[in-house]
């Protein structure tokens, strides 16, 4: 029997407090397709929150909006500061764009709130 590999840590926020704390304490960058907060959490890696309320549609869009940013998040993570809380709020639009246009403005969204490194 092999042992188990240790779990890499997550790239998602997923604990309560973490996320209360960059709702009071984020600042806020507002898109045509989503919301997006962020702020400082100290020396830990940056982690990601996917927030859709029960307002965005039924569960298959919600979980489909889930697994987009989610894939988003996964894609751009590698360049990311370390250190920071982000979270996401999709908008409803979000589905409708084409994965092209959402890359586009996820990576100049991240860019404009300073959580790209940017490679010299």
């Amino acid at each position: 029997m092999t042992p188990k590999a240790a779990r890499p840590t997550t790239i998602f926020l997923r604990s309560t407090r973490d996320i209360q704390t960059v709702k009071c304490h984020g600042r806020r960058l507002s898109t045509n397709l989503f919301n997006l907060l962020a702020c400082t959490m100290g020396d830990t890696p940056t982690r990601v929150g996917i927030i859709v309320g029960k307002r965005f549609g039924n569960a298959v869009r919600r979980n489909r909006a889930k697994r987009v940013f989610r894939d988003l998040a996964r894609q751009l993570h590698p360049n990311m500061v370390a250190g920071r809380g982000v979270l996401v709020f999709p908008k409803r639009d979000a589905l409708l764009q084409s994965r092209e246009d959402l890359i586009r403005l996820w990576t100049t969204s991240l860019d404009r709130m300073r959580l790209l490194r940017h490679s010299t």
